[in-house]
Order: structure tokens, then sequence, then C-alpha cells
């Protein structure tokens, strides 16, 4: 079988969003329950998640949705060389030492870079080189796999591989490949049977981001009620009361809801937080209707086929990137086997092959309607 080329996936200079699957080889048990030694992996989901983060705050992509399976990993992954071009040499040279440390021969611990140290990654052919692997795709699923797979290993007393050769890769190439390959992504446990709804599926973005709103929301009652109390008794501290302090749990997690008034979406802005690449969406809707676009898909996905009438307000999302209720279950449902290498519309696809020099890309199946 030919390997697959990642030079005409994509390219670490140009910006463009990719789907990212990382399976385990074999009978290796990623997470959940291994019904044969009866072991339970869960806690390795947390490893998984927290080093997305670490990631996260490290690298110059964008993660837009991730989903921590029992044997594999689905991650949309946004890479953004223009974030990263604006990074001093000693930036790019801290956040490569995060990544990748020197560590002492004993203890293993990290050492602390010296001023030498960091001026060798401060090179001009060392910092390019650097700053490239920095939006590569490659590198940050590297930085993934191999902790991971280490962790595992130890844990399981063994030596070996624990993962594929390679993880697998889609170039998304339009705002509907995107749409429809987050929702796939974002309902893999409702399809699996491990949960009934998409809020209710732990490990996956849309789990996080729907908790992070609740407590948002919690929060910003707390501070009404405290700013109120405040004016009542004619405190001389109310006016400071009424800022709120809670920090959101999926603040790593690029926003969903593309608002074209931000800086952040008229230049390459990196993310005020720190915790993420840019503050940029990747949606054209708010996340409360892509929620309700989740939920009504994954309840059609469950009923065996028997196809729900899609709701007034869902219908002009699906009308916008050309699709229809039915259409839009299955391509979500089957979404994996109908793309291979590169996941959009028939123009889309025509457009992608140009660039890269292909006489066109092969599908598994229907292709999206134009």
């Amino acid at each position: 079988m030919a390997r697959q080329n990642r030079r005409d996936i994509f390219d670490p200079n140009e910006v463009g969003a990719f789907h990212a699957v990382q399976r385990t080889v074999r009978r290796a048990w990623l997470c959940g329950m291994d019904p044969v030694s009866g072991n339970s992996f869960e806690h390795r989901r947390t490893w998984i998640q927290n080093r997305l983060q670490e990631l996260a705050a490290s690298f110059g992509i964008d993660c837009l949705s991730f989903a921590v399976m029992v044997n594999h990993v689905h991650i949309i992954l946004r890479n953004r060389p223009d974030v990263v071009a604006g990074w001093s040499d000693e930036e790019v040279a801290q956040r490569w030492w995060q990544l990748f440390p020197l560590r002492k021969t004993k203890d293993k611990t990290a050492a602390v870079p010296t001023e030498s140290e960091l001026k060798l990654f401060m090179s001009p052919a060392r910092s390019k080189q650097l700053r490239s692997r920095l939006s590569d795709i490659s590198w940050w699923m590297r930085a993934l796999a191999e902790p991971i797979a280490r962790r595992s290993n130890f844990e399981d007393k063994c030596t070996g591989r624990f993962w594929e050769g390679r993880f697998k890769c889609q170039k998304l190439a339009d705002e509907t490949a995107i749409l429809a390959c987050s929702a796939y992504v974002d309902l893999n446990p409702v399809r699996a049977g491990v949960a009934e709804v998409p809020e209710e599926s732990q490990y996956t973005s849309v789990y996080e981001r729907v908790q992070a709103e609740k407590a948002s929301r919690k929060d910003k009652a707390r501070v009404k009620v405290r700013k109120r109390q405040a004016s009542r008794s004619r405190s001389p501290v109310a006016a400071g009361v009424g800022q709120a302090t809670y920090v959101r749990g999926d603040d790593w997690l690029t926003p969903v809801t593309v608002d074209e008034r931000s800086a952040a979406y008229r230049g390459a802005m990196p993310s005020k937080t720190g915790k993420r690449a840019s503050d940029k969406g990747f949606l054209g809707m708010s996340f409360d209707l892509y929620l309700k676009l989740l939920d009504w898909t994954g309840r059609q996905i469950r009923r065996d086929n028997k196809k729900g009438r899609i709701p007034s307000d869902l219908a002009p999302i699906l009308e916008r990137v050309g699709l229809s209720g039915e259409l839009w279950c299955d391509l979500v449902k089957r979404f994996g086997k109908i793309f291979k290498r590169v996941a959009g519309t028939p123009e889309s696809l025509a457009q992608e092959a140009i660039l890269r020099g292909q006489s066109g890309y092969r599908t598994g199946g229907s292709p999206l309607p134009a």
C-alpha cells in the first residue's frame, strides 16, 4: 500500500484546517475497560486531554475539536504560520523548550535552559526551522503520541509500538467540510453508544464547551447578585464587584463562532490568554446553534435512519452549505468513509487538486453536493 505523502495534504507555511486520527496498534487499549484483562484505562483520557492543552499553549496551531475514544483519538487542527511569524526568536526558543526540554540523566527532571542554550535555539537557521515545526501538524501529533505511548507502555510493563505507524490526516478544504467534520468528531461517542446526547459525552470538545458555558453563566449570575447587594448597601467597593473573575475551562480550545468584527478575524492576532494560538473562530454560527444542530443530528443517527423533520431555525444553516437534513445526517455518519485525503465540496476538491498538482481526489462515496 502506498504511503501517504504529507506534502500532498498540507504545508506548514499555509493556513489550513485538518482532521487527524491516531489509532492504537493491534489490541492495545487506549482508554476504557479492557474486557480481556478486566483492567480500566479511563485515566488515560485525562492524560491525552491534559497533553492537548499543553500543546495548544505552545504550538502555533488552533485546536478546533477533539474526541478521545477507546482505541483512537480524533482531532481537528488549524495551523497558524501567520501567528508564529509574529513571535520573537526568544519566544520561539522558549516555546520549543517547553515542548522538548533537555533532561538530566539521573532523575529525568527537566533542566532550566541557560542563556547560551537559548541563544543556540535563537540562531537564524535554527529559529527558522523551529518556526516551521511549531506550525506543523505532524510535529503536533508527534508531541502528542510519543509521551502517551511511553506512559502507557510503562504502565503496562511492556515495550514496543503502541500507536499505528502514522496518523491519518484529511484536509478540510472549506467551511462545509469543517462543519461536517466537527459534527462527526463531536458525535463519535453518540454513534458508538457511549453517550445519549453530545453534551454528556465526556472527553470531547463539545462537552468541554458546554461545561464551561454552564459555569460561565452561573458565575455571571452570581456577579449580578453581588453587584445588586453591594449597590443596596452603598459600599464604596460596589463599582468593582460586577467584574467577573471566572476563567473558562475551554479557553484552550478555539472559539466556535467567527467574529468578523474582532481583531483576530482581521489579522494574525495571537490569543490574549496565551493558552491557545489565536482567538479566531471557525464556524459562521453561534455555539448555541451549533449545539442544537449537534443534538438534532445525534438523535437522527440513533433512530436507525428514521429521519425526523429538521427544525426551522436549523434549515438555513444546511441550505447555506448546500445540504438537506437527510443528506446532512448521512454525511456526518459516514464522513470517515466518504472522504480520504481531502474533504469538501466538488469545487473545493477540484481547486485543491490543481493547487497540489493532482489529477483529482477520490472519495469513498458520494461527495458533498455543490
